[in-house]
């Protein structure tokens, strides 16, 4: 027969213990914090670094908390890449405000479950509600009913899923085996997650029409128009529009209400992909860019992107919540309860939901709808600074316009053959890159190799566009010499 010895110690961290080692943790948030902006953006590690200074194997006995915590300062914090830094400009910028951080610890320290009502009451009732606040920030009506997943990849093939339901067809039941082929419709522009959707969700990718965009890259309402008529003409079945406000490259804005009339009018479900720019619907004199996004199905917005709420945040918003929860709802005898109220495992695939809505309460409540408005008003001005600087520099040209607070550039100077400007620009991306002072990201934008800078970060001021504007003038001329024309590269630097 098996015998058990006493462990050393059951249960949790003691009260006192954890009450000691929290306030370290906190002094280590809070120093971080103030001095994140004098650490490297891009930590100077390579791949595999990391783990092989990391244990291969989990320690036998216990360890102290404080040797935990200082081998998290220094193994784990040297290789992070700093989103909080102010001079973090790559992608779109995901930052973590002092309140929103203080709202994650707190839901982590409840640790509930929010997939019922009855599972956590309070976690079910403030999501609605703070999802209600937000759509009253950015100017949706009350017809949209809103839900909290993780990231806005997530949100889009919700999005899709519930389009496929609403396409009148038994494929919850019978799948899609035997029935016409579905179609979605996106913009060239489109982030990559619709075509993960289409693939996850058994559309498959060679179903997804790519519809051109114009040159302000715009998707083009009449080919999509003529791509539903085409597969209609085919006997297929056109289900679902995906249009787009603050493309994931350049920013641009798909005609919204052009497109919402075509779907009314053929019968499709429009979702729109606002993750992005929809911060800025925030603002009454950027409500223009956001006209038709009203009469969508669906669209995502997502607070971890420029609501300055800790990573994961995405919000969902649909007028026919009615159709997600058919698209979803299941319910074992193990999650039947007596409420009536709605739960929310039956709006998406996850049972198990992190308390997300308490971190984005505390953000809105802190900084409150002036203050919001204040930060974004601020990130944009700081980005149309940015864009005017590339455009008074005779070495430099903008590729896109700039509507929101992206600005997508490169470098061309006078001289340098074209076929030779991607080869410039990826140079100069890593000489800028390298410095660990700001880090920048880049998209291939009408064949040509474009650099990113996106402002969006809350600690981020005009001093850091600045500086980030002296660094990259100052690696450009470093890099005269290395390439064709660059006796031109030189000429050009010399006088600016």
């Amino acid at each position: 027969m098996t015998e058990f010895t006493a462990p050393l110690r059951t249960g949790d961290m003691p009260v006192p213990e954890f009450r000691e080692n929290g306030r370290a943790v906190l002094e280590w948030i809070a120093s971080y914090l103030d001095s994140v902006g004098d650490r490297p953006v891009l930590p100077p590690v390579r791949p595999g670094d990391i783990l092989n200074r990391l244990p291969a194997e989990m320690p036998e006995k216990p360890e102290p908390f404080d040797a935990i915590l200082g081998d998290f300062d220094g193994l784990i914090a040297p290789g992070v890449t700093h989103w909080n830094h102010p001079g973090f400009f790559a992608y779109f910028p995901s930052c973590a405000s002092g309140p929103g951080i203080l709202g994650e610890f707190l839901a982590a320290a409840l640790g509930v479950n929010a997939m019922l009502w009855r599972t956590s009451p309070a976690a079910t009732e403030l999501e609605r509600r703070v999802l209600e606040w937000l759509a009253g920030l950015v100017g949706l009506p009350g017809t949209f009913r809103g839900i909290l997943y993780d990231t806005a990849s997530v949100s889009t093939l919700h999005a899709i899923a519930a389009a496929r339901e609403a396409c009148g067809l038994p494929l919850r039941t019978e799948g899609l085996a035997g029935s016409r082929p579905l179609n979605l419709y996106a913009s060239e522009l489109a982030h990559s997650s619709v075509e993960k959707a289409a693939i996850c969700l058994g559309v498959g990718s060679s179903n997804l029409r790519k519809i051109p965009a114009d040159e302000l890259g715009r998707m083009d309402a009449g080919a999509l128009a003529a791509e539903i008529r085409r597969d209609r003409s085919e006997g297929r079945v056109p289900f679902c529009v995906v249009a787009t406000i603050g493309t994931t490259s350049v920013t641009s804005v798909d005609p919204v209400k052009e497109i919402a009339g075509l779907c009314r009018s053929e019968n499709l479900w429009l979702h729109v992909d606002a993750a992005y720019a929809g911060a800025a619907a925030a603002l009454p004199e950027l409500r223009d860019r956001f006209d038709g996004w009203d009469q969508a199905d669906s669209i995502v917005l997502n607070p971890h992107k420029w609501l300055f709420t800790p990573m994961d945040c995405s919000a969902f918003f649909t007028r026919r919540p009615e159709v997600l929860r058919a698209a979803f709802s299941l319910v074992p005898e193990y999650l039947k309860s007596g409420e009536d109220e709605d739960n929310l495992m039956d709006y998406g695939i996850q049972l198990g939901r992190r308390f997300r809505a308490l971190k984005l309460w505390f953000v809105l409540r802190y900084f409150g709808r002036e203050g919001i408005q204040a930060r974004l008003r601020e990130h944009i001005r700081i980005a149309r600074h940015f864009a005017g600087w590339v455009d008074e520099h005779p070495d430099f040209e903008r590729t896109a316009p700039a509507p929101f607070s992206t600005v997508c550039f490169r470098a061309a100077p006078e001289g340098v053959p074209e076929e030779s400007l991607d080869e410039l620009n990826r140079r100069l991306l890593d000489s800028v890159n390298g410095t660990g002072e700001i880090l920048l990201s880049h998209t291939r934008y009408r064949g040509q190799f474009c650099l990113r800078l996106s402002v969006g970060n809350i600690r981020t001021e005009e001093r850091h566009a600045h500086d980030a504007w002296a660094l990259i003038q100052h690696a450009l001329t470093k890099l005269k010499g290395t390439a064709p024309g660059a006796g031109a590269i030189e000429r050009s630097a010399a006088g600016s």
